[in-house]
């Protein structure tokens, strides 16, 4: 009588095995497996997604790298594709953080002139009109200018310096646009203020001659004051 109870449980045991290794089989095949097994499939999976522009499904695979195998040789690249993934998904801000955070915890990076660059961009992305607050031109454009003086001869350099042109001309189309609007208000000492602004600091992005002529028109209403 033990034995055959001995006998069942073993029985038991077996079958319950056999259900748990088939249901695993069964899960994996319907709904695949829940992780990949190691970072080189991972890091496969997160580019090709990335190279189809599925930037959520990229974004995830590079993640999981850093969580599961933060010490592979797949690390670093998955932390810079990971802001490469946010930055082409649109989010420039936490694109933007995970730059940054590249650049603090890989400072000798060969890629640091491109990170650079990128951080520059996730700003140069939300410049706006004229008529509207320039923080992020000033903040891409002081990004490119470091760039630029960092690193001179790097091909991001070539391409940071476009963009600050770019920066400055909006920058100093800005101070018109504001100084215009002053005039147009009878506020002359401010708007002068603002088109002295653009002769000491844009004399070369276009609007010399109009500050000046505004320059001019200012003096003479002050006179007129007296």
């Amino acid at each position: 009588m033990q034995r055959s109870n001995v006998l069942i449980k073993y029985m038991i045991a077996g079958l319950a095995l056999i259900f748990l290794l088939n249901g695993c089989a069964m899960y994996d095949r319907f709904f695949g497996k829940s992780e990949e097994s190691n970072p080189d499939e991972l890091m496969s999976k997160g580019m090709e997604k990335f190279e189809k522009g599925d930037y959520e499904a990229s974004t995830e695979a590079f993640q999981a790298i850093k969580d599961r195998y933060p010490y592979s040789k797949f690390a670093v690249t998955a932390d810079l594709k990971i802001a490469d993934s946010l930055y082409y998904r649109s989010e420039f801000d936490a694109a933007y953080d995970a730059y940054d955070e590249f650049e603090k915890l890989h400072p000798k990076d060969k890629n640091i002139p491109y990170v650079i660059y990128q951080k520059g961009m996730c700003n140069f992305k939300k410049v706006k009109s004229i008529d509207r607050d320039q923080s992020p031109t000033i903040k891409a454009k002081e990004e490119f200018e470091r760039l630029v003086k960092r690193f001179p001869r790097d091909v991001y350099a070539n391409n940071a310096r476009k963009n600050l042109r770019e920066c400055l001309i909006s920058l100093a189309e800005h101070e018109l646009y504001v100084g215009r609007f002053y005039f147009k208000m009878g506020e002359y000492r401010s708007a002068l203020n603002r088109f002295k602004y653009i002769i000491e600091h844009y004399p070369d992005m276009g609007q010399y001659h109009e500050a000046l002529e505004y320059i001019s028109k200012c003096n003479e209403k002050l006179a007129e004051k007296g």
